[in-house]
């Protein structure tokens, strides 16, 4: 069996100054900016006007013994005020974990505004300094018309709502 390197460089890095239990323990996310670094600051040319972008990062503080959790429960659900034993166990690949093996994150955020290298955004889940990899646009290209979940995703989606008044998802 081989494995296949693959070596990825950051195209910036997120900036916001909160702590990483802040950002941890917050439900919507925060506010902050993506930076860009100077020798791809071209590359978001005609990027305003979007009203999110998708991040693709690297989450570094992911740990070796992380990485090889394949299950997890959505601990992040018992802020809400669901109790850890209500819920499933469930695999890693089905949830936005960041134990896992590849610790990649994907996060969709909404744009406020482009000052030169920094875009400023709003429902940032990652930490200072986390390192981006890629940002693509979200545009109605990407959006789901007939989304399906699992049976046990949606009581958690209907407990969230009655909780919150709003949905988030687990």
């Amino acid at each position: 069996m081989s494995c296949t390197e693959i070596c990825l460089r950051p195209i910036g890095f997120v900036r916001h100054g909160f702590s990483d239990e802040v950002v941890r323990n917050s439900v919507e996310g925060v506010p902050g900016c993506v930076e860009v670094l100077p020798e791809y600051a071209d590359g978001l040319l005609n990027l305003e006007g979007f009203s999110h972008i998708i991040v693709i990062a690297f989450l570094h503080k992911t740990s070796e013994d992380d990485r090889k959790v394949l299950r997890v429960k959505h601990r992040r659900l018992c802020r809400l005020g669901i109790d850890i034993e209500d819920l499933p166990e469930v695999g890693v690949f089905a949830t936005d974990s960041p134990h896992r093996p590849n610790p990649i994150a994907l996060s969709i955020l909404r744009v406020r505004g482009i000052e030169g290298r920094k875009i400023h955004v709003e429902n940032l889940d990652l930490f200072d300094g986390t390192p981006v990899l890629d940002i693509k646009p979200y545009d109605r290209g990407r959006v789901v018309q007939d989304l399906k979940q699992p049976w046990w995703a949606e009581e958690l989606e209907r407990r969230i709502r009655e909780r919150l008044g709003k949905t988030i998802t687990p």
